[in-house]
């Protein structure tokens, strides 16, 4: 079954950026969300502590690093309105796709994980922003080439299993 993204059609008017990343793995949906989302080295740690920085004088409300607790595929959320790491559930289907929100006065970023459900499974990981003031389109300019590299350093953590690690 190829991955369409039409479930983000409703979205895609709004937005000012949009980003795919590509990823393969012998993993569920759950356990690449899992993955991806608990992938937290020193590295990615140092730039969210410069990003507090940078939030403080851009007068953004998230001005702190997000928790960073392993996820377990079975506590991956697909109930709309409740937490998966630092993002809240906008909606999901078991199996197929999870579209994630997050919220700041500067923008609203979206993250969205889609599968094929093949074996290896074929992965579309979705960035969507959309910025509210101009300091949102001055943050993520700013933060582009960090962004492409964090999200590929995601990826290659998703594509493999918890108890591969």
């Amino acid at each position: 079954m190829p991955i369409t993204l039409h479930e983000l059609d409703d979205l895609m008017p709004d937005m000012d950026e949009v980003d795919v990343k590509t990823a393969r793995g012998d993993v569920t949906l759950r356990e690449f969300v899992a993955g991806a989302l608990s992938h937290s080295p020193l590295w990615i740690k140092g730039l969210f502590a410069i990003r507090i920085a940078v939030a403080l004088v851009l007068r953004l409300e998230t001005a702190t690093v997000p928790d960073s607790r392993r996820m377990r595929p079975e506590t991956v959320s697909f109930t709309p309105g409740e937490k998966d790491a630092f993002f809240t559930v906008v909606r999901g289907e078991e199996d197929h796709y999870l579209l994630l929100k997050i919220s700041d006065n500067h923008l609203i970023g979206y993250l969205a994980f889609f599968t094929d459900n093949e074996r290896p499974a074929t992965f579309k990981v979705v960035t969507l922003v959309q910025y509210l003031r101009p300091a949102g389109r001055f943050y993520y300019n700013l933060i582009r080439p960090f962004h492409h590299v964090l999200m590929l350093s995601m990826c290659r953590a998703g594509e493999t299993t918890h108890a591969k690690r």
